[in-house]
């Protein structure tokens, strides 16, 4: 069957991650995405690499990068600069129900591709613009980047190892910021279709990368809100629940995920100890607030064991727990395999590129997995 939004037009007119991170979604669910690219250049995620795809010919193509976020896309060469590109454009926008962009505030305006001018052409245009520091406020008219949007929102303060064991401010393996604001972008853009089907109207929709950074810390601005208290960075322990964090086994590292108090009792048992009966660990606030007694102790008992020998173990009474795996490790994994996280898609050459399909599995309208990251038409 057809994805939900089979019945979609999208026009792509952004780069790198978090804009086409959210038309790649929209992509996923049937849209026919159009992605406008610079002659001859192109999204510059095409030359992020190594690594690059390899051609069925043994030549190299473009960077796993962009092959990342750029899917059931087709690729459309337009400069934008000129009057006949703009013209372009604009006849494109009439035919499309949704257009994303993450230019810089006014970036399109002086090319009359903004939201006021679109709008009159199609009314129905739901215009999506994504931005570091959004279209208000004193900050609208500098650049953002991931990295120092996760400094400046928050995330780096809470994120490393404790100060006192030498650590210091750090950055999430992945481009979060990026990947969280294109996910709360295509939310939006979600949104906005409803209001359309109830209106016939569409919207102009300003999402920006710190707005989302500070929304999704979740618990620690809250945390913050409610006592005034400053959270610090904990490593890989959690503020709120002891013990969550990892542990040393005999050959590597386990994390335990023990989110209450009969979980603990469960954990308690398996390792034959009897902490749950103690008041000082009996229950989760108590555990947070006696947590550097009580870390120690399952330190000294978790070395004792490997890591297997200890899923095992714990898994039979229900206590929440996992191997730090490698990518190789979790992508081969039965499970994974079972869900089919991994999938292939034939390139037009006949080359199968392996992407990762999306966590979203609908009983009624799957998604759909049709169009390799497309190469940049001339």
């Amino acid at each position: 069957m057809a994805g939900p939004l089979s019945h979609i037009k999208v026009l792509d007119l952004s780069r790198v991650l978090a804009g086409p991170w959210s038309t790649q979604i929209l992509g996923d669910m049937g849209a026919d995405v159009i992605k406008i690219e610079r002659p001859g250049i192109g999204d510059d995620t095409r030359r992020w690499g190594p690594p690059f795809q390899k051609n069925l010919d043994g030549t190299a193509g473009d960077a796993a990068y962009f092959h990342s976020t750029n899917r059931n896309k087709t690729s459309k060469s337009i400069d934008i600069s000129t009057t006949e590109g703009q013209e372009e454009i604009k006849k494109l926008a009439l035919e499309c129900d949704i257009l994303v962009e993450n230019y810089k505030v006014g970036g399109l305006k002086k090319y009359g591709l903004d939201y006021e001018t679109l709008s009159k052409i199609n009314p129905r245009l739901i215009y999506c613009s994504i931005t570091g520091f959004g279209q208000t406020g004193p900050y609208a008219n500098r650049a953002g980047y991931d990295f120092m949007i996760q400094a400046m929102g928050g995330l780096m303060s809470i994120t490393g190892d404790k100060d006192e064991n030498g650590g210091g401010p750090q950055k999430v393996g992945v481009a979060i910021a990026d990947v969280m604001t294109g996910m709360y972008a295509t939310v939006g853009i979600l949104g906005a279709l409803a209001h359309r089907d109830k209106t016939g109207e569409g919207q102009y929709i300003d999402v920006a990368l710190l707005d989302t950074q500070i929304a999704m810390l979740a618990n620690h601005t809250s945390n913050y809100l409610l006592s005034g208290n400053i959270p610090k960075r904990l490593g890989n322990e959690h503020v709120s629940i002891v013990p969550y964090q990892t542990f040393k086994t005999a050959d590597g590292d386990l994390v335990l995920a023990i989110g209450n108090d009969s979980q603990f009792a469960s954990f308690c048992e398996t390792t034959n100890q009897n902490w749950s009966e103690n008041p000082l660990y009996a229950s989760n606030s108590s555990r947070v607030e006696n947590r550097e007694e009580l870390i120690p102790l399952i330190a000294e008992i978790m070395i004792t064991k490997t890591t297997h020998q200890w899923i095992i173990q714990l898994e039979k009474r229900g206590v929440p727990c996992g191997p730090v795996n490698s990518l190789a490790d979790i992508l081969n994994d039965p499970h994974v395999k079972g869900r089919g996280v991994v999938t292939q898609i034939k390139d037009k050459d006949g080359t199968d590129v392996p992407v990762i399909t999306n966590p979203i599995k609908y009983s009624k309208t799957p998604m759909e997995y049709k169009k390799v990251p497309p190469k940049l038409e001339d």
